[in-house]
């Protein structure tokens, strides 16, 4: 093994992910005929296939600098590790507690639901339904106009029109800008591209009746005095279907799996014998629903 994944051995991430292997480890099944023992550990094998589905458990977990055959490598130390724990603590006889048994039909449960809810996933998430989503978000959209601006920021109004003398002297915008703007954004007073209903009301009307390369007299807003240039005006275009196709692809997937626990919910028969639920508060916070493209 290498210097490097020698290192990771003996960290202190090692240690966490062991954490990780031992569920791997605890509720892994008989490994089929065609897998390649890679290690035994007092008898007990450890194959290949043990090392895939440990890698697919920690996924983002393991040390991102590592990879092929190093993380096998690595997956296959900490399962060593997590076998030779499970081995102590079934000779400590820890699995034949009341506890145990209740976690385990816990994380049983769990990865049941996990599996269910990957499955409608995947069979929900076709071409077909992601062009309907954005097909349909398309067209709402309407489109709007968005400019590009800068602005200088100052409290008073005697500096703003102190700024904006300089600039009719022909002074460059965003030299001022970076000399007297209280703005902590910087970068010459530039403010990118913004529709109207982005910016403060007093803002965007001025901002917005300016033609390209037009700079405004001082504005006041409850930020300061503005003085505001326009670089340029266009009308905004929905996003091409490859640039959100992966924004619509988790849209379906959790509309789906939302639709799919309402179904179950209203078709199952649920009782309850907890305390009655507190008479519902209109301030709280409606259920989060998927985040639209």
């Amino acid at each position: 093994m290498s210097q490097v994944s020698n290192a990771f051995m003996t960290s202190a991430s090692r240690k966490i992910l062991v954490g990780a292997a031992f569920a791997v480890v605890a509720f892994g099944t008989l490994s089929p005929a065609s897998a390649k023992v890679l290690a035994k550990v007092n008898g007990v094998e450890i194959t290949d296939e043990d090392v895939a589905t440990a890698e697919t458990e920690l996924g983002s977990s393991l040390p991102s600098s590592l990879d092929g055959a190093e993380k096998d490598k690595y997956v296959l130390e900490y399962l060593i590790d997590a076998k030779i724990m499970v081995q102590k603590a079934e000779e400590q006889k820890l699995g034949d507690t009341p506890e145990f048994a209740r976690a385990l039909a816990y994380y049983r449960e769990k990865i049941l639901t996990d599996k269910l809810m990957a499955d409608i996933a995947k069979t929900a998430v076709t071409d077909e339904a992601m062009k309907k989503v954005y097909d349909e978000a398309a067209a709402k959209m309407k489109p709007q106009e968005e400019i590009h601006a800068r602005h200088i920021l100052v409290a008073t109004e005697d500096e703003a029109k102190a700024a904006l003398k300089r600039i009719q002297a022909g002074e460059d915008f965003a030299k001022i800008a970076d000399e007297l703007s209280k703005d902590p954004s910087g970068n010459g007073g530039d403010l990118g591209w913004f529709t109207k209903d982005k910016m403060v009301p007093e803002f965007g009307e001025a901002a917005f009746k300016l033609d390209k390369g037009q700079v405004s007299e001082p504005v006041h807003s409850n930020f300061g005095w503005h003085i505001i240039k326009v670089e340029d005006k266009r009308m905004t275009k929905f996003p091409a279907f490859e640039d959100v196709k992966d924004q619509v692809a988790r849209y379906v997937a959790q509309k789906a799996q939302q639709d799919a626990v309402a179904d179950m919910r209203k078709n199952a028969k649920v009782e309850r014998f907890d305390a009655p639920p507190a008479p519902a508060d209109n301030t709280a916070p409606a259920p989060a629903a998927p985040a639209k493209p």
